[in-house]
């Protein structure tokens, strides 16, 4: 079972990046799957998630309306589009995944999770 996240870069105050979660292993519609973002220095936090199946979306206050969580079935893959990045989401970002119902905002609910895939934004 694995998680390969793909995407990050360097990119300006104000662009865009769109981050990739490929799964392997394992059916990711099966899961919820979600995104969390670690800046240097601090905790792990939740971005947003997807739930299995229903595939309700839900968000941090600091990127909704930023920040886009899709899920490609047959690709076996989730996505995150960020739009107006601002240089306080620069972090390495992480998907994560979990049969927990709903979408855990806590890191300990995930079982398993990608490798991380820096992002920095420049003002």
């Amino acid at each position: 079972v694995q998680l390969q996240a793909s995407g990050g870069g360097l990119v300006q105050a104000g662009g865009s990046l769109k981050l990739s979660c490929k799964a392997s292993g394992f059916i990711s519609s099966s899961y919820a799957v979600s995104w969390f973002g670690q800046a240097p220095g601090k905790e792990r936090e939740f971005v947003a998630g997807m739930r299995r199946s229903a595939g309700r979306t839900e968000y941090s206050d600091s990127v909704k309306g930023r920040f886009t969580i899709s899920r490609d079935n047959a690709k076996n893959t989730v996505y995150l589009q960020m739009s107006s990045l601002k240089p306080e989401d620069t972090a390495v970002y992480y998907c994560a995944a979990t049969t927990v119902i709903g979408v855990p905002k806590q890191p300990t609910s995930y079982y398993y999770w990608g490798q991380g895939t820096l992002v920095t934004v420049s003002s």
